[in-house]
């Protein structure tokens, strides 16, 4: 099958500390990739929001920090701040070209952002 541009999606939940924001982050995205068989070299962009309540450190800079996407094009962002919005979160849209539908992760209670999709496909613990 050939290769063609796919978006897919994931969370983390995280503490407001740069332990929490170094081990998390990675964490996802590495799940991401082995989930959906992604090659560092077939990605286009990385795109992180982060909720308002999250400053500590800047997602990009701890998948940097970890060794990974060295030559891929990062962005970090403010979430919108909605009232009643799940706290300490972390998102991704990761861009890449592959050959078959993504499968997105959630992690550390980031799952209850999509209750309408099947838990089978996550993994982690709750929060």
């Amino acid at each position: 099958m050939d290769n063609r541009l796919y978006a897919v999606r994931g969370a983390v939940c995280c503490e407001n500390t740069c332990e929490s924001i170094l081990a998390q982050v990675p964490q996802m995205y590495r799940e991401l990739l082995e989930k959906n068989a992604i090659l560092e070299d077939n990605i286009v962009s990385v795109m992180f929001t982060v909720t308002t309540d999250l400053t500590a450190l800047n997602p990009a800079t701890a998948l940097r920090k970890a060794g990974f996407a060295k030559s891929v094009a990062l962005f970090a962002a403010a979430e919108p701040c909605i009232a009643n919005s799940l706290p300490h979160v972390i998102r991704v849209l990761v861009t890449y070209y592959g050959s078959k539908t993504p499968v997105p992760v959630y992690l550390n209670g980031a799952e209850a952002l999509r209750p309408d999709l099947d838990t089978v496909a996550f993994s982690g613990s709750g929060r």
